[in-house]
């Protein structure tokens, strides 16, 4: 007990060194920078303490489980001293510890099987309409509005198939989705490095879902690291399939590790592309920090916001 107990007190250290601060008690007391001010740094050269403020043309994120060696709490307190006030994939058991620090949960999970057995498999119908109907009350409830959801794996069906499954199965629940306010976010992934097997593995089987589905409340989230793995062509994507996309993941390509210039993808020209197209929802960053120190995985996120904050 007393070895976790001292990792937990270093680790805290560590976080407030990497804001240029003693404590994270003096970190929560700081002014945070915003979208309507501008806030000298304070720290020391190199340090992640706010700048200038953000433009407010982004709304931004951060996905939990890419920094998940801080606690919610650690993590809910930088994001808002870089500016910012979300967080993706927080599950209701969190919830109260986002709004104890007024951060939003931008995608929130929790209802989901797994990443295997999802809506293109109708032998998981039943358990998964159960779960998203009780968890489509729970975000609404909670005044939160995107759901995440996955088509899960092919096992041996074509991809029509699994269209025309996951439309039955989803229909089910779209009613009580539109009631409730709570839009339905099914993730694009890759098959080829990260999730063999996958339906959803390609933009054109998911705009054909949101086309079949035909509601406001089912789109696209838009993962521009998956999608370049898989098929490339991202800002014409965006341009022209914009309307069925309601959120965006970042990453590097290769290796989902910092969105900087040792990657193939120009984040800046991205995020405009995404920003061009009206869109009012989040852009969440989600690549896995490639640094030593938690000090250095701190300043690689405001880094990253600062990138895409065009």
């Amino acid at each position: 007990m007393s070895q976790l107990l001292d990792r937990r007190d270093l680790l805290r250290g560590a976080v407030a060194s990497a804001l240029g601060l003693s404590s994270l008690a003096a970190l929560a007391a700081q002014p945070q920078a915003n979208n309507q001010s501008t806030t000298p740094s304070t720290t020391a050269a190199g340090s992640a303490g706010p700048t200038a403020a953000l433009k407010g043309n982004i709304r931004h994120s951060v996905a939990r489980w890419t920094f998940d060696f801080l606690t919610l709490e650690e993590l809910c307190l930088i994001v808002k001293r870089l500016g910012f006030s979300a967080i993706d994939l927080v599950g209701p058991k969190e919830w109260h510890i986002l709004k104890q620090h007024g951060v939003d949960s931008s995608m929130c999970n929790g209802a989901e099987l797994n990443l295997e057995d999802g809506w293109g498999d109708s032998q998981f119908h039943q358990p998964l309409i159960e779960r998203y109907r009780e968890h489509i009350d729970l975000v609404a409830d909670a005044g939160y509005t995107n759901l995440i959801c996955f088509s899960g794996n092919k096992r041996g069906k074509d991809p029509e198939e699994g269209l025309k499954q996951a439309t039955i199965g989803l229909k089910k629940i779209l009613a009580q989705a539109e009631k409730r306010g709570v839009v339905l976010q099914m993730e694009l992934f890759n098959s080829k490095v990260n999730h063999p097997d996958y339906f959803a593995d390609n933009s054109a089987w998911g705009i054909e879902l949101c086309k079949r589905l035909d509601s406001p409340n089912f789109k696209l989230l838009y993962d521009i690291y998956h999608m370049q793995i898989s098929e490339g062509d991202i800002i014409r994507t965006i341009q022209n399939h914009h309307q069925y996309f309601g959120h965006y993941h970042t990453a590097g390509v290769p290796g989902r590790n910092e969105i900087d210039d040792t990657q193939e993808l120009y984040y800046p020209a991205i995020v405009r592309a995404i920003q061009a197209t009206g869109f009012k929802g989040y852009v969440a960053q989600e690549f896995m920090p490639n640094r030593a120190t938690t000090a250095e995985k701190v300043e690689s996120l405001q880094a990253a916001i600062r990138i895409c904050d065009v």
